[in-house]
């Protein structure tokens, strides 16, 4: 099921603001992990609340401010969302949601995306913060329109909103590299960049990049990767992430030799 149709029952001209200015976020972040543009995906997740507040505001109250009209005070506006005295509308909707609209306004609008300074840089976190409320959104906004459990609502978003990777190959639980000549650390890498947002066993890895034997593949491969900190491999819990400087040499280096066709 498409997300255009999965949302079919929200009208047109939410709908499609709605969606837009979700892809938007959904791209952004993940592009803000590599070049900081922290600013273009809180400015899309301000948009996207905006355009979601007024589908709840129509369908709460028969009405709502027009596009392109200035929402002088989201949090208020919200509130009255909230208090309305319409018991039709789900609770998740009418309550939930618009809360976790104005955590985002006000994660874009105050807290200040892409701030600098400070103790603790908490960009990434911000970015990674915005694109899971708002899949937590669109799921419900597809699960209560479409009466989905959870979980399929969720599978549609995971679905649509997967990174898509040139050169690799996805069938079913599996993955490969469809690069010929890559090393297995390259290949290594290049399958961890595209789990970058959670781990990956050790043992998906070691089968994805076909080695012949799981130990040297751990002593020739992940540790190398991991004492050159371009990845963390946790022993106890065989769990492999990629870090920073592992997502800035496949960004810098294995991409672009893959672009240009050589290994």
């Amino acid at each position: 099921m498409e997300l255009d149709s999965a949302l079919s029952g929200i009208p047109k001209i939410f709908r499609k603001k709605i969606l837009d200015t979700y892809l938007q976020i959904k791209e952004r972040s993940k592009k803000a992990i590599f070049d900081s543009s922290f600013d273009a995906a809180g400015l899309s997740s301000g948009k996207f609340s905006e355009a979601v507040f007024r589908y709840i505001q129509n369908e709460v109250t028969g009405k709502y401010i027009p596009f392109g009209k200035n929402i002088s005070n989201f949090p208020d506006e919200c509130r009255k969302i909230i208090t309305h005295q319409n018991g039709s509308i789900p609770e998740s909707i009418k309550i939930i949601m618009p809360r976790a609209l104005v955590f985002l306004y006000t994660l874009r609008g105050k807290r200040g995306i892409g701030h600098v300074g400070g103790d603790i840089d908490a960009n990434h976190v911000d970015a990674a913060t915005i694109s899971r409320v708002t899949d937590w959104i669109v799921c419900e906004l597809i699960r209560v329109n479409h009466n989905l459990p959870i979980e399929e609502a969720q599978e549609i978003i995971n679905a649509l909103s997967t990174r898509e990777i040139p050169h690799i190959w996805r069938i079913g639980n599996i993955k490969r590299v469809l690069t010929p000549g890559l090393t297995y650390k390259k290949q290594t890498l290049f399958l961890l960049y595209d789990d970058q947002q959670q781990g990956v066993l050790s043992e998906d890895l070691f089968s994805w990049v076909e080695h012949s034997r799981f130990d040297i593949y751990k002593n020739k491969v992940l540790m190398p990767l991991h004492k050159e900190r371009l990845i963390e491999y946790d022993r106890d819990s065989e769990i492999v992430y990629i870090s920073p400087l592992g997502m800035t040499e496949v960004q810098n280096k294995i991409l672009p030799a893959i672009e240009r066709g050589h290994s």
